[in-house]
C-alpha cells in the first residue's frame, strides 16, 4: 500500500473523466468509466505489457506508438492499479518491437 491509500478510504485520487476534452475519449473501446488520469501514460518510456506499436519517429529514431492501448483508460481503480505495479519496478523500454 502506498502511501496516498494509507492517508484516505476515499479512492477519488485514481481518476477522474474530462469529457469536455477536445479528443475525448482518445482511446476507443474502454468499457469502464474512462480514466483520464494518465492521458500520457507514465510507462511510455518503460516496458509493458500493453498492445504498443514500434513505429519511426521524424528523424527515424524508433518509438512507442500507444494508439491501441487501453489499459490506463479503463476504469478508475484497474487503471490506477495497473500504472502502479507496473512502476514498482520499471523497467526502461528497449526500443524494440514486443513479442507477439
Amino acid at each position: 500500500m502506498g502511501a496516498t491509500e494509507a492517508l484516505s478510504p476515499n479512492e477519488s485520487y485514481k481518476g477522474y473523466s474530462h469529457s469536455a476534452c477536445p479528443f475525448y475519449p482518445c482511446h476507443a473501446g474502454v468499457r469502464r468509466a474512462f480514466n483520464c488520469l494518465f492521458c500520457y501514460c507514465p510507462l511510455y518510456a518503460y516496458e509493458c505489457p500493453g498492445p504498443y506499436r514500434v513505429i519511426a519517429g521524424p528523424c527515424g529514431q524508433l518509438q512507442k506508438d500507444c494508439t491501441d492501448c487501453r489499459l490506463p483508460h479503463e476504469g478508475y481503480r484497474a487503471a490506477w492499479s495497473f500504472i502502479q505495479k507496473w512502476l514498482r519496478c520499471p523497467r526502461p523500454w528497449s526500443g524494440k518491437v514486443p513479442a507477439a
